[in-house]
């Protein structure tokens, strides 16, 4: 069973705030971000590393496919798939030595293009622009009740 929470981000501190109650609660698994170009699926990775200890930029691995990270000894991998052609790429880029680190959290852009390659998503977040694109509503697909409760509380104060 998966718990659905929605929020509305009128603001870049509300994604800030968005991503630090994340990191304060997830700090492995897999975690898909879909929205359109543009929705802010890389500003809240951005947050949400920052928010788990990374000093220095975070750039988008649109090109790269993936950027690793090591914080605080745990390791973190962002993944943009939007420019990949076929999941069978990931396959040959070695997807399988990632995903085979224990205790290791995995963000993946674009998840829809990666196929079967990748692994089902423990938490999604849906980013999606309102028509002026001034705001963005949030959906978040939780796996637990707690971790439902507890965004709740800290993102509806």
């Amino acid at each position: 069973m998966s718990y659905s929470l929605k929020i509305v981000l009128n603001h870049e501190e509300d994604t800030q705030r968005l991503a630090q109650a994340l990191a304060q609660h997830v700090q492995a698994g897999v975690i898909y971000l879909i929205g359109d170009l543009g929705a802010g699926k890389t500003t809240l990775t951005r947050y949400f590393l920052q928010s788990l200890g990374h000093k220095g930029s975070v750039k988008s691995p649109t090109y790269t496919l993936v950027e690793p990270y090591k914080i605080n000894n745990k390791e973190i991998f962002h993944f943009d798939l939007y420019r990949l052609n076929d999941p069978y790429e990931l396959e040959l880029m070695g997807i399988r030595d990632y995903l085979d680190i224990q205790d290791a959290l995995f963000l993946f852009e674009w998840p829809s293009k990666g196929g079967d390659e990748i692994p089902q998503a423990d938490i999604v977040i849906d980013i999606q622009k309102s028509d002026d694109e001034l705001n963005r509503f949030v959906t978040l697909t939780l796996p637990t009740e707690h971790l439902y409760q507890t965004l709740q509380e800290q993102l509806h104060d």
